[in-house]
């Protein structure tokens, strides 16, 4: 890993904003020319489904997107990013979930109807014992396209929501909950979110394709939440990336980790002994 990505820690601003909202956005995370690359690439996944009879008038969600372009495996590891996941969950991590988003032009009127509000990772939030419930992990979203205006299947959040374990709906299936907003966000930019951040997809009103790539980071010895075939990269990844990918030593070096296990961990000792606690 290179060097210059500790110019990019997170820092207490950063931290202290996380914790309070749940929320973090970087924006430029991506420049132009990456977003261009990186849309081409979705296109072609999307254009690939639609030539294998999804529908164009459904979104489309797609897990285990990391082996079909090095670009996308480019950004497990992105050194404006991973800093900053690093700096929230700590070194114990890795990649244990990724998805892929494209919300064409529903064509509908829009309405206030309530969207699905959610936390993430299913039977966990039934089945931990904690309150609030345990962090565990953490999704980066990077924006494609420009979600910059409400409408456009716009990323909704209830800021700071990540401390309760339940969420009020409106009576009547109208309306949204207190304290929800659109997040605006423009293309390339990073959006961080705790797992426990109540927050929802919303249906696109506009003449723009959404695209969001999703890339979810968890403790190692979470298990994964889709049929990930990364294995196949870790032959030709560095050993950061590597573990990001999922690799260890064996079924226990999850749970109590060796030097070769985790990587990240060492360099970081060399590096930034502070991160490396």
């Amino acid at each position: 890993m290179d060097n210059s990505c500790l110019q990019h820690l997170l820092t207490e601003d950063e931290r202290q904003t996380f914790e309070e909202t749940g929320l973090l956005m970087v924006e430029g995370a991506l420049s132009p020319e990456q977003v261009a690359a990186l849309t081409a690439e979705t296109d072609a996944v999307y254009g690939r489904h639609l030539e294998q009879g999804h529908s164009p008038d459904q979104a489309l969600f797609y897990p285990n997107f990391i082996p079909d372009s090095p670009l996308f495996a480019d950004l497990v590891d992105y050194p404006k990013i991973l800093p900053k996941v690093w700096g929230i969950l700590g070194w114990n991590i890795y990649l244990y979930h990724a998805h892929l988003i494209v919300t064409p032009p529903s064509g509908q009127t829009p309405d206030d109807k309530t969207f699905g509000w959610h936390q993430d990772s299913g039977r966990v939030n039934q089945e931990m014992e904690s309150h609030p419930r345990p962090r565990l992990s953490l999704k980066v979203a990077y924006f494609l396209s420009d979600t910059g205006q409400p409408g456009r299947g716009n990323f909704w959040v209830i800021p700071g929501s990540h401390l309760r374990d339940d969420l009020r709906r409106p009576e009547g299936g109208m309306g949204q909950p207190e304290g929800a907003i659109p997040v605006l966000a423009k293309p390339g930019t990073a959006v961080f979110f705790d797992r426990r951040l109540w927050h929802t997809a919303s249906p696109n009103w506009s003449d723009v394709t959404r695209m969001v790539l999703f890339y979810g980071y968890g403790y190692r010895w979470i298990r994964t939440k889709d049929d990930m075939t990364v294995q196949g990269l870790w032959e030709g990844s560095d050993p950061i990336r590597r573990q990001m990918l999922g690799w260890g030593t064996g079924a226990n070096g999850h749970y109590s980790p060796t030097d070769d296990d985790v990587p990240l961990r060492v360099w970081l000792r060399e590096h930034s002994p502070d991160e490396a606690k």
